[in-house]
């Protein structure tokens, strides 16, 4: 499902833990890391798809997390040409709505085998402005845009966790 601008809709997932820091994640077979992403479905809504993605893509469920806040619009990157699978198509990047979700399990919930597919192979827990500097450069302006507009919700766990 692309629209008429080229770009195929899609949910990207930042997942805090207690301290704050956020779930990175490493492509598999690749010295690749990013936050958890993924496309939107005909008829799907972008909730439906967080939670679908966030279960393939890491094994956690709707109730191993809890969701802080979510950007008001759509944030766009562009693909590099090399890397678009057709150029048949008027598809040049993808539009995400970003969520910000708090880790509710134990970090062992989170695991690569619940799809036939795994798309990571390595996790980790780092600071919360770590992956700008991390992230391959055509995502960076779009993760800066998320987190800026995400950052204010991060307080509600230090908030809930010192009650």
């Amino acid at each position: 499902m692309i629209d008429s601008e080229g770009f195929r809709p899609n949910v990207g997932i930042i997942i805090a833990n207690e301290h704050r820091q956020v779930l990175w994640t490493k492509r598999i077979r690749q010295d690749a890391w990013q936050f958890p992403q993924g496309g939107i479905k005909q008829g799907e809504s972008a909730e439906q798809a967080l939670f679908r993605e966030l279960n393939e893509e890491v094994g956690l469920s709707s109730t191993d997390v809890e969701i802080l806040a979510c950007t008001k619009g759509w944030l766009r990157y562009r693909l590099p040409r090399r890397l678009r699978r057709s150029r048949r198509t008027n598809f040049v990047g993808q539009k995400q709505k970003w969520f910000l979700l708090r880790m509710m399990a134990a970090d062992s919930a989170v695991t690569f085998d619940a799809s036939d597919v795994p798309e990571f192979d390595h996790w980790a827990w780092v600071s919360f402005w770590y992956p700008l500097g991390q992230v391959v450069d055509f995502k960076q302006e779009v993760y800066r845009r998320a987190m800026r507009e995400l950052v204010p919700s991060l307080n509600q766990i230090t908030e809930a966790t010192s009650e």
